[in-house]
């Protein structure tokens, strides 16, 4: 789970120092994938009893809100 949201902000980062908007939007897009394998982590940890719920629902709140930032950097730069 770390190594995926470090990947998250790694990638945002490395879309932003780019030139052209079609390789922002491609790291942008590999931020998104990482969100969206972090969600994936987070309902397997739930599941397994490693979050407990409260931990969980706010995590995820978190992960919904990072995603829909992500959605729009992609929305912006196409």
């Amino acid at each position: 789970m770390r190594r995926a949201a470090i990947s998250i902000s790694s990638n945002i980062a490395e879309g932003f120092g780019r030139e052209t908007n079609k390789d922002k939007c491609r790291f942008y897009i590999i931020a998104k994938g990482s969100i969206i394998e972090l969600q994936n982590q987070l309902l397997a940890a739930r599941d397994i009893g490693y979050l407990n719920i409260k931990n969980f629902d706010l995590a995820a709140a978190k992960s919904i809100r990072v995603h829909m930032l992500a959605n729009g950097l992609i929305r912006k730069v196409k």
